[in-house]
């Protein structure tokens, strides 16, 4: 009897800034990428690289990256909600936020 074992690679990688190892031509990019991002001062620029073997559509890929930037939007507003929980909370109680001597 034949023993099928699947296989499978995958990579994700985000970059907020070229490498250390990168040529001078990515170096040049990321220094165009920063300056448009100040420029614009709306958004934050990442590149993403994504190596799947074996290959899956562009389409699946996609539509991964797009539930995964609405899990992140989730994830944000549940942070936005428990920062304004608690702004409200060392105003209307602030004796409970006083630092003390240590106990």
């Amino acid at each position: 009897m034949k023993i099928y074992k699947p296989e499978w690679h995958c990579t994700f990688t985000v970059n907020e800034a070229a490498g250390a190892s990168s040529s001078w031509r990515e170096r040049l990019a990321w220094r165009i990428r920063r300056w448009a991002d100040r420029l614009d001062g709306k958004g934050r620029t990442v590149t993403i690289e994504c190596n799947i073997e074996p290959a899956v559509t562009e389409e699946e890929v996609d539509n991964c990256l797009v539930k995964g930037f609405e899990v992140t939007h989730s994830l944000l507003n549940q942070l936005a909600q428990q920062a304004a929980c608690e702004d409200v909370m060392r105003d209307a109680k602030a004796e409970l936020f006083e630092q003390g001597p240590p106990r």
